[in-house]
């Protein structure tokens, strides 16, 4: 069976990668891509122990790579694909950047932008969840199981 180059899947596949490239530096695996016409333009992932930086998730990261890709700070015909639901903070920053649309794999229930009463988001990002949610879930549970042990 072939995997579609252009689809969710492959491209939460993408951020999967990033997830796992944080969890070998022992940072919370969490990963991100941007995408623009079907090719990804950047790459995050959490970078919050090596930068000593509670700002470095995986969506900043990949936003501001994106933006120095583009020459701009508008990501308005991109889409963020990150393994974990974002962050407030990387919501509110998903607003400025006016992304086209986000697509996220597990949910957040305790931090995540959607436990808010009001969006953080642009009015014009489209949302998409779930997608490869067991394994984007998975990665987690089992660093957080990794270091209780």
């Amino acid at each position: 069976m072939e995997t579609n180059p252009f689809s969710d899947e492959y491209f939460m596949t993408e951020a999967l990668k990033e997830a796992e490239k944080a969890m070998i530096l022992d940072e919370v695996p969490v990963g991100a891509i941007i995408v623009c016409d079907n090719q990804i333009i950047a790459r995050g992932h959490n970078y919050t122990e090596r930068l000593n930086d509670v700002t470095a998730h995986a969506e900043m990261q990949a936003f501001t790579s994106a933006a120095n890709y583009l020459g701009g700070k508008y990501l308005n015909e991109c889409t963020l694909y990150v393994t974990l639901e974002p962050c407030i903070m990387c919501g509110g920053a998903s607003f400025w950047t006016q992304i086209k649309r986000i697509v996220y794999g597990a949910s957040d229930e305790k931090r995540g932008f959607l436990s808010v009463k009001r969006s953080v988001l642009h009015p014009k990002t489209e949302i998409t969840k779930g997608i490869h949610e067991e394994k984007c879930s998975k990665i987690l549970q089992d660093f957080f199981q990794h270091k209780r042990t």
